[in-house]
């Protein structure tokens, strides 16, 4: 199947979880990954999460949240335990999950990071988030991908 090769979707082959990949043609002009995204395969942008890597009292973490919103900082460093956050450098984020800006996936990361999930995917039989590459998506149950990344599940969308 094309699309396959990806950290994301080996780890997702070899759990054996249900999921579908949506590839689309990527326009490197569009401002919003994710809005591109969601145009792109006639899905409710509130469906598409988008993954940004922070730093937590100097660690990394990932949050996931909807593409309509933005991380709120406090809540990922409460849910985490933690006191302050920051959106981590680009460099960083690649180097600790092993993909590109804009292709960031949850799945299959170089490095297993503390991961929220923002609750609003619990509203959704699916969701669609980075497949590892930009213009490949995976839609998965939001239950899977939290179970798959040990995700704290948290109200971290501003």
């Amino acid at each position: 199947m094309a699309g396959r090769g990806t950290p994301a979707t080996a780890l997702l082959d070899k759990q054996k979880v249900a999921h579908a990949l949506h590839a689309y043609e990527h326009d490197p002009r569009h401002e919003s990954y994710g809005l591109e995204a969601a145009e792109a395969l006639g899905v409710a942008p509130e469906r598409v999460f988008k993954t940004l890597v922070a730093e937590v009292d100097g660690k990394l973490a990932v949050g996931v949240v909807p593409v309509t919103g933005q991380l709120d900082l406090k809540a990922l460093a409460a849910a985490l335990g933690g006191k302050k956050a920051k959106m981590a450098e680009v460099a960083a984020a690649e180097r600790a999950t092993g993909y590109v800006a804009g292709g960031i996936s949850p799945l299959g990361q170089k490095k297993r990071l503390p991961l929220v999930l923002d609750s609003s995917a619990e509203g959704f039989d699916t969701i669609y988030c980075s497949a590892g590459r930009r213009g490949l998506e995976v839609e998965i149950a939001p239950a899977e991908l939290a179970r798959l990344t040990a995700a704290v599940v948290a109200p971290i969308s501003a």
